[in-house]
């Protein structure tokens, strides 16, 4: 015979999963803002989710808004067919279709951020476009980043959104050729983290290639080496790195968390 739950008992989970969603919200706003304030938002385009229990729906930013624009509050839910479920708005259509493929065919992938930003951009239409591991901080990419070469035009149907899933593989970082960069963490603070590194890192490298002097890579064996002395502290990294971000918008733009 199944447990009975009490009325109090259920006011009670809905109220941890209200402040648990709630939480979330203001992470992702937080990083809609940090992206404009970084210089890696597109106009309108360009979008970032989180997914919620259960997988079939995730936070996303309302088509229309600038990622200056975006609250917890208004950020929306929508369904695997873009059905709005909560909040005033819709997604954008590539937004659908990549993350929803990606929530649905990569579990583990709670937040996905997709944009543009300048320097990732700018490699992933080099004809190279490889990241070399020329300064400490690429070694955070050592063997982290799948180069997806298949540029075929808007993402605007599920196919290309799977297609995309399905290049992703088991990775976490996707530099779309011709195209932009895709993040996908398990949490908020890993995709924000990664997406913050990588673009740093591009812009770095650009500056190495811009100088027009031969690169010098770092031998595989001591990036092997780095990479593990990296990840004992990649999570609490990435921790910090959002909260500090948050204690910014706190003094500068507090309304994110509205």
């Amino acid at each position: 015979m199944g447990e009975t739950i009490s009325l109090e008992q259920r006011r009670q989970k809905s109220g941890q999963m209200n402040e648990k969603e709630q939480a979330i919200r203001e992470d992702l706003a937080a990083v809609h803002r940090l992206a404009h304030r970084f210089g890696w938002d597109d106009n309108i385009y360009n979008h970032f989710s989180c997914a919620l229990p259960g997988g079939e729906e995730f936070l996303v930013k309302a088509h229309g808004l600038l990622m200056s624009e975006v609250t917890a509050s208004n950020l929306i839910v929508v369904d695997q067919q873009g059905r709005t479920v909560r909040g005033e708005g819709t997604v954008e259509r590539s937004a659908l279709h990549i993350h929803a493929a990606i929530h649905l065919g990569r579990p583990d992938a709670f937040c996905i951020l997709h944009v543009h930003p300048p320097y990732s951009t700018w490699l992933s239409s080099m004809q190279d476009n490889r990241l070399k591991m020329t300064n400490q901080n690429t070694i955070r990419f050592f063997d982290r980043i799948v180069y997806d070469e298949a540029y075929e035009g808007l993402a605007v149907a599920r196919e290309e959104g799977q297609r995309m899933c399905q290049a992703l593989g088991e990775k976490r970082i996707m530099i779309h050729v011709n195209h932009g960069v895709t993040v996908a963490g398990p949490t908020v603070e890993e995709a924000f983290f990664d997406l913050y590194y990588l673009e740093l890192v591009c812009k770095e490298y650009f500056l190495v290639i811009s100088s027009g002097g031969k690169a010098r890579v770092i031998p595989d064996e001591i990036c092997l080496r780095t990479v593990s002395q990296m990840e004992e502290e990649y999570l609490e990294g990435a921790q910090l790195t959002l909260a500090a971000w948050k204690r910014d918008l706190d003094r500068e733009e507090a309304d994110f968390r509205n």
